[in-house]
C-alpha cells in the first residue's frame, strides 16, 4: 500500500510539472504572438497613399518651388507649384499641378511674423494651400483695436494674408469617445496607447494637469486612471495611465455610440481635403473635411501650434476624443468654435506628433491571420490613385464596444505582460520535475540500502 501511494504521488507531481510546462509555454507563445502590431507596418489607406504622393513631391521639389498639397475632389493628389518645370515633374508623377504665386517659404515667413507679434487671444491662423493664402481668423472676443492692429500687420506682410471674423469663440472643448470625469472637468477618451509594459489613454492636454484623477461615473467610484504627463499649451495632448495598468479587451476599438465602435489599425497624418470622422462623449460621431494643417490657435489658456483644422463640429465634453478615417488614427480633439447645430471649426492635435513626443505606440487591431483581433485590411499603397474620392471614405471596420470586464482567460494568457510570468511557470515546472527525479532517486537508494542491510545482518 505504501508503494502504491508513493507511485500515485510521483505521478501527480509529474503531471502537475508537465502541465505547468504546457501552461507556461502557452502563455509565452500567445503573449509573443499577440504583441500589438507596429502601427507603421499597417497597409496605408487610399487617402494616406494619395497624401503620401503629394507630400513626397513637395519634399522632393522643395519649399521654394511648392506651396503644399491636398486631395482633389476626384481623389487625386494636387500639388501647388511656382514654376513650369516643377509642374511638369508633378504631372509625370501622376498628380495634378496648380500654379500659384507664393511659395511655402513665403507662407512660412508670413506665419513667423504673425507669431512674433503680441499675442491676441481668440485669434487663429492657417495656411490655406488651395487659395495660396494665410487666413487669419478672429472670434467674437477680439476687440476692434486688436483686430485693427492685426489687419495692419497683415497688410505689411502682403496681399496673400486674408482676414476673417468668425462667430462664436475659440475655446478648448473641456467638459470618445467614452467620457472621462474628474474635478478638472469632463473630457473624452482618445486612443489607447502603450509603452510595451503599461497601457494609457491618449487624450487632450488641456483636459487636466499632471495628477488629475479620472473616473467613468459621476459619483467618483469607478476610477479609470491618472494623468501622468501633460503638454499644454504649445501642444495639446496628455497621457492617462490606467489604474490597473491594462487597457483590457477591445483596446483597439473607439466608440461611436449605441454600443458600436471602429477598429483602429494604424496612425497617420491627414491631408487637406480628406474626409474624416470624430467621436466624442457629448455629440457622438460626426464627419467633415480637413481644411488646413499646421494651424496656430490662441486659446485664452495659451497658444497651441501644429494643429489640424477641420469643418467637423464639436461641443464641450468632446475634448480629447478621437479623429480617424478608414480605421486610421489621425488626431485628438483640441478645441474650436461653433457647435453641432450651427456648425463650426474644430482643431485636432495630430496623433503622430503626440506619439513621437511621448515615445508611445498606438494599440491597434491585429491584421487578418496574425492574431485574435482580426480587422479588415486597409487598401494597399499600390491601389490606383483616385480609386476612392474623399466623400466615399468610411470611418473603418465596425466592432462592438466591450469593457475591460469582458476579457476572457484566453485573452489574459495572450497578454504580452504574461511573457515573464510564463517563463517563471516554465522554470518552476522544470525545477519541480528535477526535484521529483532527485527525490525518487534518493528514495530508491534508501530502500536499496535498507534491503541489503537487512540481508547482511
Amino acid at each position: 500500500m505504501r508503494h502504491a501511494r508513493r507511485r500515485l504521488v510521483r505521478r501527480v507531481t509529474r503531471l502537475a510539472a508537465v502541465g505547468g510546462l504546457l501552461l507556461g509555454g502557452t502563455m509565452v507563445t500567445r503573449a509573443v504572438a499577440s504583441e500589438p502590431p507596429d502601427a507603421s507596418a499597417v497597409p496605408r489607406t487610399y487617402a494616406a497613399s494619395v497624401a503620401g504622393t503629394g507630400s513626397d513631391l513637395v519634399a522632393r521639389l522643395g519649399a521654394s518651388r511648392t506651396a503644399g498639397s491636398w486631395i482633389g475632389a476626384d481623389g487625386k493628389p494636387v500639388v501647388a507649384v511656382t514654376d513650369e518645370a516643377a509642374a511638369a515633374e508633378v504631372r509625370r508623377a501622376g498628380a495634378e499641378a496648380k500654379m500659384v504665386d507664393h511659395s511655402m517659404d513665403e507662407l512660412n515667413s508670413a506665419t513667423s511674423t504673425l507669431r512674433s507679434a503680441p499675442r491676441v487671444a481668440g485669434t487663429a491662423w492657417v495656411m490655406d494651400y488651395r487659395s495660396n493664402e494665410i487666413v487669419v481668423r478672429g472670434d467674437s472676443t477680439v476687440s476692434a483695436d486688436d483686430w485693427s492692429r492685426m489687419t495692419d500687420l497683415a497688410g505689411d506682410i502682403g496681399g496673400f494674408v486674408r482676414m476673417e471674423r468668425t462667430e462664436g469663440t475659440f475655446t478648448t472643448r473641456l467638459n470618445g469617445a467614452l467620457p472621462l470625469l474628474s474635478t478638472a472637468g469632463r473630457c473624452s477618451a482618445g486612443f489607447n496607447v502603450t509603452d510595451g509594459q503599461r497601457d494609457f489613454i491618449l487624450t487632450a492636454g488641456h483636459c487636466g494637469p499632471d495628477g488629475s484623477v479620472w473616473f467613468s461615473d459621476t459619483r467618483g467610484t469607478q476610477q479609470i486612471g491618472q494623468t501622468i504627463k501633460q503638454n499644454f499649451p504649445g501642444g495639446d495632448f496628455s497621457l492617462v495611465q490606467y489604474a490597473s495598468g491594462d487597457a483590457g479587451a477591445g483596446a483597439d476599438v473607439v466608440s461611436i455610440g449605441e454600443g458600436k465602435g471602429v477598429r483602429i489599425t494604424g496612425a497617420a497624418d491627414p491631408a487637406v481635403g480628406q474626409r474624416v470622422f470624430r467621436s466624442g462623449s457629448t455629440s457622438g460621431l460626426r464627419d467633415g473635411e480637413v481644411t488646413a494643417l499646421n494651424a496656430t490657435v490662441n486659446y485664452p489658456e495659451g497658444t497651441v501650434t501644429g494643429l489640424i483644422e477641420t469643418n467637423v463640429c464639436a461641443e464641450p465634453g468632446d475634448s480629447g476624443g478621437p479623429m480617424f478615417s478608414e480605421g486610421v488614427a489621425l488626431g485628438v480633439t483640441s478645441g474650436g468654435s461653433g457647435d453641432c447645430n450651427a456648425g463650426g471649426t474644430t482643431f485636432f492635435q495630430p496623433v503622430t506628433k503626440a506619439l513621437a513626443a511621448l515615445d508611445m505606440k498606438l494599440i491597434v487591431a491585429a491584421q487578418n491571420g496574425s492574431g485574435q483581433q482580426g480587422a479588415s485590411p486597409a487598401p494597399s499603397a499600390s491601389a490606383p490613385q483616385g480609386a476612392v474620392s474623399p466623400g466615399d471614405a468610411s470611418p473603418g471596420s465596425s466592432a462592438p464596444v466591450t469593457g475591460a470586464d469582458a476579457a476572457t482567460l484566453l485573452s489574459r494568457l495572450a497578454d504580452p505582460k504574461n511573457v515573464g510570468p510564463g517563463l517563471l511557470v516554465i522554470a518552476g515546472s522544470l525545477v519541480a520535475l528535477a526535484a521529483t527525479r532527485f527525490i525518487r532517486a534518493e528514495q530508491d537508494r534508501k530502500a536499496y540500502r535498507r534491503y541489503y542491510s537487512a540481508t547482511w545482518g
